[in-house]
């Protein structure tokens, strides 16, 4: 009984602040969907301009993951997210006070840097800390508290709006960000001790190891192509989209993106729990993953084709692109548990660089396009931009499955 009692103590000392750190990570992800028009009336943004303005996070993000493996194998995902969240809230305070585009790219780049643990610190703690079978549940979990991150970013921002501007939302958001930070370095457990701590030569080499893996570069593809596509429009372009393409007004837009982010949620916790139960009846995560990001590119595509289905289809987008997040569980089975915060990081690279790139293209691409008679973005801009990242998730999928899945758990 004292065992179980423990091992319940452990759950909720992992989940709880891990959860609410990528809650806040989520939030800042997403905001931006809603406060965009603020944003543009008040710094006079091109659609360019706020594309590059939401996507630094995505870049700052990405280019810290290598050095994140490396620390959160060394110093313990406890320490390392704590401190960094530290970060992320001085951003939120630097965003909230600032008068230009650069003070603006300075402070979501702070943001982008200082989130850029919150999940890959929980996934290095459920590898130390969880049996493998458990990690596909344990992750869609994890996920499951950033779509109520996402789904805050909502109608309760908007609500907000009314009450006070987006600079008062963003000093909230840089207290929360604090609050998130003592919760990690309070309650999380240290890691257990592995035999023996790598030296630095060590660890590159096993990130060498990683990054020359046929079974992550089989994957790895389709995995940040997926996730590159959901990231970028799921946390800027879909409000922009619904309209200017579904022809929603701003507090219609607002409640799209809230059931959005509940069929987010639903679809974390879904594909999390049928991958466990799946794993068990022999059947591997690789596979379940693939099923979903192919119905997930199916969604995109009806998308282009019958736009005026608007609202069933976003849902589908919501639903189906938390399949992009099982490819995480997947190398985590692949890899030596000491090498679980290195090869996640690795994939999380690639799919920040992905979505600052397609965040920041779909911007460019949508900019062609005139503006339409209500001053909003044409809706051809978005098909163009939406068929470009069809593609590239159907070349990287023809990869993943020439390159033989059964290589794969």
């Amino acid at each position: 009984m004292a065992g179980q009692s423990l091992a319940v103590t452990t759950l909720i000392r992992l989940f709880l602040p891990f959860g609410l750190g990528y809650f806040v990570s989520y939030l800042f992800r997403t905001v931006n969907a809603v406060i965009a028009p603020d944003l543009v009336v008040d710094l006079g943004l091109s659609p360019a301009d706020l594309g590059l303005l939401t996507s630094v996070y995505f870049l700052a993000f990405a280019a810290f993951q290598l050095p994140l493996g490396l620390l959160l194998d060394r110093f313990g995902p406890r320490r390392v997210e704590s401190a960094l969240l530290l970060l992320a809230a001085a951003g939120a305070l630097l965003f909230a006070r600032a008068e230009s585009l650069l003070g603006l790219i300075i402070g979501r780049s702070l943001i982008g840097l200082g989130v850029s643990a919150c999940l890959m610190a929980a996934f290095k703690s459920f590898t130390a800390w969880l049996p493998s079978a458990r990690l596909p549940f344990a992750n869609g979990m994890q996920m499951v508290s950033g779509g109520l991150g996402a789904l805050m970013a909502t109608t309760p921002v908007q609500a907000a709006l009314k009450v006070t501007d987006w600079r008062g939302v963003f000093t909230a958001l840089a207290v929360l960000g604090f609050l998130a930070a003592v919760g990690v370095f309070l309650i999380v457990p240290d890691q257990p001790r592995q035999k023996g701590d790598e030296t630095l030569a060590e660890q590159l080499r096993g990130l060498r190891f990683v990054l020359t893996s046929r079974a992550f570069w089989q994957i790895a593809p389709w995995a940040f192509t997926a996730q590159a596509a959901y990231l970028s429009i799921q946390g800027l372009w879909s409000g922009p989209w619904l309209r200017d393409v579904a022809g929603y007004g701003r507090a219609e837009v607002a409640q799209m993106l809230w059931w959005i982010a509940v069929a987010m949620i639903l679809g974390y916790f879904a594909f999390g729990s049928l991958a466990g139960r799946l794993a068990r009846r022999g059947v591997r995560t690789a596979t379940v993953a693939a099923g979903g990001m192919m119905i997930f590119i199916l969604d995109q595509f009806l998308l282009v084709i019958f736009p005026g289905n608007a609202a069933l289809l976003w849902l589908g987008f919501g639903f189906f692109g938390t399949a992009c997040i099982l490819p995480y569980a997947v190398l985590s089975q692949v890899f030596p548990q000491q090498l679980g915060g290195r090869c996640n990081t690795a994939l999380n690279l690639l799919v920040f660089v992905g979505a600052f790139t397609a965040q920041w293209l779909i911007g460019a691409i949508v900019g062609l396009w005139p503006t339409t008679a209500t001053g909003g973005y044409h809706p051809d801009g978005y098909h163009s931009a939406l068929l470009i990242l069809i593609a590239a998730q159907l070349l990287a999928a023809g990869w993943f499955f020439v390159a033989g899945r059964r290589t794969l758990p």
